[in-house]
């Protein structure tokens, strides 16, 4: 019987070859349409990993294939059905534009990278992303996920699918990964200009909510720091706007089954606002860089239901980041930070460098 290898054939390695550094941008996922077959593809993907559902494995896979993939596919793709757009998945247009204006942000810059887009879940994957670079010839690569707080659950799984990419390749690139920037300077001020836009145009509200995804209680106890990174996000935000304490809060949403997840609740609390005579909210969602279903179908039509059905007057919802400038310049000198060290100024042609060299010639020998 013949031996095997279990790594993917790959391009002979060329001696000589230049050094070439990519940046890959990664953000969760999405249905490639809202169908409900669509929908239970990416469901049992992203429910199936056992970082988004920390509960024993057999059990869960019984209750996900059993019971979940059999009820709710249907009834979230009318939600999705409900912002997606001609060109498709809001999350997925965002995200690509993202890493179109990055890479032109950073070519302005002169750091010729090249800047690709993935999904943890669903298409297009880290997978397949990380097999073109390196097709490319890209030797260096800057993970760069859309989360600014850090979970297990979103940032670390990340890092699980570009180690199993890895895991099952011969000549491995270099890898750098961003970890978190929950309290980056260009991300506070990018959110912060943002809301102080929205607010010259439309006034101010009199309660801000800062709604943050939800993850189960328990990751506190057992060391996810996510938590802590929301509320110290929230915290620089209200600083950078000049709010007390008692004009804003921080809630979590998504909340998924029964079980204790981080309080308080995104639709409760706004359900408590408008019943104790609070007028208008203004709601952001700091933790998401790009609008989606989370943003544009939970809080901008549920929990804005909820809140005016609770006897709230107006209820605003402010856009996530997206494709605006200040956090695109935010996001390129981020990445420029950790590219420190790799090489990838452009090479000066070979006559630039002749001439460059006579000019030094000439000039050591008139001294």
């Amino acid at each position: 019987m013949l031996f095997q290898s279990p790594f993917q054939p790959e391009p002979p390695f060329t001696h000589g070859q230049v050094p070439r550094t990519a940046v890959l941008l990664c953000n969760l996922g999405t249905p490639d349409a809202p169908t409900a077959p669509a929908v239970r593809r990416y469901l049992a993907e992203f429910l199936g990993d056992p970082r988004v559902v920390e509960i024993p494995r057999l059990l869960w896979l019984l209750i996900l294939h059993g019971i979940i993939l059999r009820t709710r596919p249907a009834k979230s793709a009318a939600k999705y059905a409900s912002v997606w757009t001609p060109e498709g998945s809001p999350l997925k247009i965002w995200t690509e534009k993202q890493a179109k204006l990055l890479q032109g942000w950073l070519g302005q810059r002169n750091h010729q990278v090249k800047v690709r887009w993935a999904m943890r879940y669903g298409s297009t994957s880290i997978a397949s992303q990380l097999d073109a670079m390196k097709a490319e010839g890209m030797t260096r690569v800057l993970v760069l996920p859309a989360y600014p707080q850090y979970s297990g659950t979103t940032t670390a799984s990340v890092c699980d699918a570009v180690y199993a990419w890895a895991a099952k390749t011969r000549a491995i690139p270099e890898f750098r990964f961003i970890n978190r920037y929950h309290d980056d300077h260009g991300y506070i001020s990018a959110l912060a200009a943002s809301i102080r836009r929205y607010w010259m145009a439309n006034g101010k509200p009199d309660q801000l909510v800062m709604s943050f995804h939800g993850v189960p209680a328990r990751t506190l106890q057992l060391g996810d720091m996510y938590h802590c990174e929301c509320f110290k996000t929230a915290r620089l935000l209200g600083e950078a706007l000049g709010l007390s304490k008692d004009q804003y809060q921080v809630t979590f949403q998504s909340r998924l089954g029964r079980a204790q997840w981080l309080e308080p609740y995104t639709e409760p609390s706004l359900i408590k606002l408008g019943k104790a005579g609070v007028k208008r909210v203004d709601v952001i969602c700091p933790g998401f860089t790009s609008d989606c279903l989370e943003t544009l179908e939970e809080i901008n039509m549920e929990a804005r239901e909820a809140f005016l059905h609770a006897g709230g007057k107006e209820f605003h919802y402010i856009p996530c980041l997206n494709d605006d400038p200040e956090w695109i310049t935010a996001l390129c000198n981020l990445a420029q930070k950790h590219l420190q060290g790799w090489p990838t100024q452009e090479a000066p042609d070979a006559a630039a460098l002749q001439a460059s060299r006579a000019a030094a010639l000439a000039l050591g020998a008139k001294q």
